[in-house]
Protein backbone atom coordinates (compact mmCIF):
# COMPACT_ATOMS: atom_id res chain seq x y z
CA UNK A 1 0.00 0.00 0.00
CA UNK A 2 1.00 3.39 -0.47
CA UNK A 3 1.46 5.24 2.95
CA UNK A 4 -0.98 8.29 2.42
CA UNK A 5 -4.34 7.58 2.66
CA UNK A 6 -6.73 8.64 -0.20
CA UNK A 7 -10.75 8.59 0.84
CA UNK A 8 -13.01 6.75 -1.23
CA UNK A 9 -14.85 9.67 -1.82
CA UNK A 10 -11.57 11.89 -3.48
CA UNK A 11 -12.48 12.73 -6.86
CA UNK A 12 -9.01 13.06 -7.99
CA UNK A 13 -5.88 12.16 -5.48
CA UNK A 14 -3.50 14.19 -7.16
CA UNK A 15 -4.76 16.79 -5.92
CA UNK A 16 -5.38 16.84 -2.04
CA UNK A 17 -2.68 17.09 0.48
CA UNK A 18 -1.13 13.21 1.14
CA UNK A 19 -2.75 11.99 5.27
CA UNK A 20 0.25 10.57 6.51
CA UNK A 21 -1.16 10.26 10.00
CA UNK A 22 -4.48 10.06 11.44
CA UNK A 23 -5.14 11.30 15.45
CA UNK A 24 -6.32 9.19 17.65
CA UNK A 25 -8.57 12.04 18.93
CA UNK A 26 -10.54 13.11 15.90
CA UNK A 27 -10.46 9.55 14.21
CA UNK A 28 -13.75 8.89 14.77
CA UNK A 29 -15.35 12.27 13.68
CA UNK A 30 -12.95 13.08 10.48
CA UNK A 31 -14.45 12.15 7.06
CA UNK A 32 -10.76 11.37 5.93
CA UNK A 33 -10.98 8.46 8.46
CA UNK A 34 -13.94 7.57 10.13
CA UNK A 35 -15.43 5.00 7.49
CA UNK A 36 -11.95 3.33 7.38
CA UNK A 37 -11.95 3.17 11.19
CA UNK A 38 -15.27 1.49 11.42
CA UNK A 39 -14.27 -0.76 8.86
CA UNK A 40 -10.85 -1.11 7.48
CA UNK A 41 -8.14 -1.31 10.42
CA UNK A 42 -4.54 -2.86 10.04
CA UNK A 43 -1.58 -3.09 11.79
CA UNK A 44 1.60 -1.61 10.10
CA UNK A 45 4.51 -4.22 11.41
CA UNK A 46 8.25 -2.25 11.77
CA UNK A 47 10.96 -2.69 13.99
CA UNK A 48 11.35 0.72 15.11
CA UNK A 49 10.75 4.28 13.90
CA UNK A 50 12.96 7.17 12.98
CA UNK A 51 12.76 10.83 14.84
CA UNK A 52 14.86 14.02 14.75
CA UNK A 53 15.73 16.30 17.52
CA UNK A 54 17.58 19.74 17.06
CA UNK A 55 17.60 23.12 16.06
CA UNK A 56 17.77 24.68 12.79
CA UNK A 57 19.24 22.48 9.90
CA UNK A 58 21.72 20.40 12.31
CA UNK A 59 18.91 17.89 13.41
CA UNK A 60 20.37 14.50 14.91
CA UNK A 61 17.85 11.67 13.96
CA UNK A 62 17.54 9.09 16.45
CA UNK A 63 16.14 5.22 15.89
CA UNK A 64 13.58 4.61 18.81
CA UNK A 65 12.66 0.68 19.15
CA UNK A 66 10.87 -1.30 21.84
CA UNK A 67 13.43 -2.18 24.53
CA UNK A 68 12.35 -5.79 24.36
CA UNK A 69 13.30 -5.81 20.72
CA UNK A 70 10.32 -7.28 19.78
CA UNK A 71 8.44 -6.62 16.38
CA UNK A 72 5.84 -3.54 16.55
CA UNK A 73 2.66 -3.65 15.37
CA UNK A 74 1.72 0.38 14.29
CA UNK A 75 -2.23 1.58 14.27
CA UNK A 76 -3.46 1.57 10.62
CA UNK A 77 -6.34 2.78 8.57
CA UNK A 78 -6.20 1.45 4.98
CA UNK A 79 -8.48 2.69 1.89
CA UNK A 80 -9.28 1.43 -1.59
CA UNK A 81 -9.73 4.37 -3.96
CA UNK A 82 -11.21 3.50 -7.11
CA UNK A 83 -11.01 5.72 -10.39
CA UNK A 84 -13.45 6.59 -13.19
CA UNK A 85 -11.81 4.24 -15.75
CA UNK A 86 -11.43 1.56 -13.16
CA UNK A 87 -7.91 2.28 -11.06
CA UNK A 88 -7.09 1.03 -7.99
CA UNK A 89 -5.01 2.95 -5.38
CA UNK A 90 -4.42 0.83 -1.95
CA UNK A 91 -3.50 3.45 0.98
CA UNK A 92 -3.23 3.70 4.70
CA UNK A 93 -2.01 6.62 6.99
CA UNK A 94 -0.69 5.67 10.67
CA UNK A 95 -2.67 6.78 13.68
CA UNK A 96 -0.92 8.76 16.34
CA UNK A 97 -1.45 10.17 20.01
CA UNK A 98 -0.12 12.29 22.78
CA UNK A 99 3.58 11.08 23.48
CA UNK A 100 4.39 9.62 26.92
CA UNK A 101 7.11 11.98 29.09
CA UNK A 102 10.02 9.77 27.81
CA UNK A 103 9.25 10.05 24.14
CA UNK A 104 7.86 13.43 24.65
CA UNK A 105 11.25 14.46 24.95
CA UNK A 106 11.99 13.34 21.15
CA UNK A 107 8.33 14.52 19.93
CA UNK A 108 5.39 15.18 21.39
CA UNK A 109 3.59 12.98 19.27
CA UNK A 110 3.95 9.07 18.86
CA UNK A 111 2.42 6.56 16.49
CA UNK A 112 0.06 3.74 18.01
CA UNK A 113 1.51 0.26 19.10
CA UNK A 114 -1.42 -1.63 19.54
CA UNK A 115 -0.31 -4.03 21.92
CA UNK A 116 -0.02 -7.56 20.64
CA UNK A 117 -2.84 -9.55 22.72
CA UNK A 118 -5.42 -6.74 21.56
CA UNK A 119 -3.75 -7.30 17.87
CA UNK A 120 -7.27 -9.36 16.75
CA UNK A 121 -9.77 -6.64 18.80
CA UNK A 122 -8.46 -4.09 16.39
CA UNK A 123 -8.25 -6.19 13.20
CA UNK A 124 -11.58 -7.24 13.74
CA UNK A 125 -13.81 -4.84 12.38
CA UNK A 126 -17.01 -7.30 11.94
CA UNK A 127 -17.29 -7.51 15.89
CA UNK A 128 -15.49 -4.36 17.29
CA UNK A 129 -16.89 -1.43 16.35
CA UNK A 130 -15.15 1.84 16.32
CA UNK A 131 -15.82 3.12 19.46
CA UNK A 132 -14.18 0.10 20.90
CA UNK A 133 -11.53 0.11 18.77
CA UNK A 134 -10.44 3.75 19.91
CA UNK A 135 -9.98 2.29 23.27
CA UNK A 136 -7.01 0.64 22.27
CA UNK A 137 -4.88 3.96 20.89
CA UNK A 138 -3.15 4.59 23.53
CA UNK A 139 0.25 6.17 23.94
CA UNK A 140 3.18 3.09 25.21
CA UNK A 141 3.82 3.61 28.72
CA UNK A 142 7.18 4.71 30.06
CA UNK A 143 9.93 2.92 29.28
CA UNK A 144 8.48 0.44 26.77
CA UNK A 145 10.61 2.15 23.95
CA UNK A 146 13.91 3.02 23.89
CA UNK A 147 16.29 5.16 21.51
CA UNK A 148 19.76 6.23 20.14
CA UNK A 149 21.54 8.60 17.58
CA UNK A 150 22.38 7.56 14.30
CA UNK A 151 24.26 8.69 11.44
CA UNK A 152 22.80 11.31 9.34
CA UNK A 153 22.96 9.03 6.81
CA UNK A 154 19.01 8.34 7.22
CA UNK A 155 17.85 11.68 6.00
CA UNK A 156 19.06 10.51 2.17
CA UNK A 157 16.50 8.39 1.00
CA UNK A 158 18.97 6.52 -1.30
CA UNK A 159 21.10 5.11 1.61
CA UNK A 160 19.30 1.64 2.48
CA UNK A 161 21.05 -0.33 4.73
CA UNK A 162 21.19 -2.19 8.18
CA UNK A 163 23.96 0.36 9.65
CA UNK A 164 21.40 3.21 9.38
CA UNK A 165 19.26 1.76 12.60
CA UNK A 166 23.06 1.61 14.51
CA UNK A 167 23.86 3.47 17.39
CA UNK A 168 27.21 6.21 17.13
CA UNK A 169 28.78 7.21 19.53
CA UNK A 170 29.37 11.63 20.36
CA UNK A 171 33.00 11.74 18.47
CA UNK A 172 31.19 9.81 15.05
CA UNK A 173 28.09 12.86 15.89
CA UNK A 174 30.53 15.68 15.70
CA UNK A 175 32.85 14.44 12.86
CA UNK A 176 29.19 14.21 10.76
CA UNK A 177 28.25 17.92 12.27
CA UNK A 178 31.78 19.46 11.32
CA UNK A 179 31.35 17.59 7.58
CA UNK A 180 28.04 18.89 7.00
CA UNK A 181 29.16 22.38 8.19
CA UNK A 182 32.11 22.49 5.68
CA UNK A 183 29.98 21.56 2.58
CA UNK A 184 29.51 24.95 0.39
CA UNK A 185 25.69 26.32 0.96
CA UNK A 186 23.74 25.40 -2.37
CA UNK A 187 21.61 28.05 -3.58
CA UNK A 188 17.73 27.29 -3.42
CA UNK A 189 14.39 28.48 -5.01
CA UNK A 190 12.25 30.44 -2.64
CA UNK A 191 10.31 27.93 -0.53
CA UNK A 192 6.45 27.45 -1.15
CA UNK A 193 4.03 28.45 1.08
CA UNK A 194 2.64 24.88 2.56
CA UNK A 195 -1.07 23.82 2.11
CA UNK A 196 -3.75 23.58 5.16
CA UNK A 197 -4.40 20.24 6.61
CA UNK A 198 -5.60 21.32 9.92
CA UNK A 199 -2.50 18.85 11.06
CA UNK A 200 -3.57 15.52 10.10
CA UNK A 201 -0.86 15.33 7.22
CA UNK A 202 2.12 16.13 9.70
CA UNK A 203 4.34 13.72 10.51
CA UNK A 204 2.93 12.63 13.51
Amino acid sequence: MRWGLVPAWVKDPRKITLLINARSETVQDKPAFKNAMKRRRCLVPADGYYEWQGAGKAKQPYFIYPRDRQPIGFAGLMETWLGPNGEELDTVAIVTTVASADLALLHHRVPVSIVSGDFDRWLDCGHIDAEEATTLLTAPGEGVFAWHAVSTRVNRVVNDDPQLILPISEAEIAAENEKSQAKPARKSAPPKQAPTDDGQGSLF
